[in-house]
């Protein structure tokens, strides 16, 4: 008996020595760094990161602008992971760039370079130099109250270069 409490004990204790590094793991961003829209990360440096990147893989580069508070900008990332050929279209062709749109940070110059947004989330296409060869209002690839994939296939089809 005494055995089973002092196993039980020192598990316990384990577990309660554990709980902030567990915590800490589940918090992590994914390895891109950029799981979320971020207001204090570099945009610029970002997106500099990601054209040389696209140079070297011969990509093009999606900057997918919006935000946390952005209910649909969930549901284009939601989209873009659980759809297999979006997943598949993104990872063979294109280096995605997260820029944050948001009252802490709304990345004024580096989204003074581009077309003005009407609504987000919104995607910019740009070659592996970093030249804009398109915009996208996100608005057309939704059907509903969701992202249609006969719509976002054929833009990222298309745009993939």
């Amino acid at each position: 008996m005494r055995a089973i409490l002092c196993a039980s004990a020192v598990f316990v204790a384990a577990t309660l020595m554990a709980a902030p590094f567990l915590q800490q793991q589940t918090v992590k961003p994914a390895a891109s760094g950029h799981a979320k829209f971020d207001p204090k990360r570099d945009a610029a440096k970002d997106i500099a990161d990601a054209v040389a990147k696209a140079k070297k893989e011969n990509k093009r580069v999606l900057l997918d602008v919006g935000g946390e508070w952005c209910s649909w900008c969930h549901k284009l990332d939601a989209f873009f992971e659980s759809n297999a050929e979006a997943k598949k279209i993104l990872a063979a062709s294109y280096v995605v760039v997260k820029v944050n749109y948001s009252q802490e940070n709304e990345n004024k110059a580096v989204l003074s370079k581009y077309p003005a947004i009407q609504g987000y989330p919104h995607l910019f296409v740009l070659d592996k130099t970093g030249k804009l060869i398109h915009s996208q209002d996100t608005g057309q690839l939704e059907t509903g109250d969701h992202h249609d994939p006969a719509k976002v296939i054929p833009f990222l089809k298309k745009w993939a270069g």
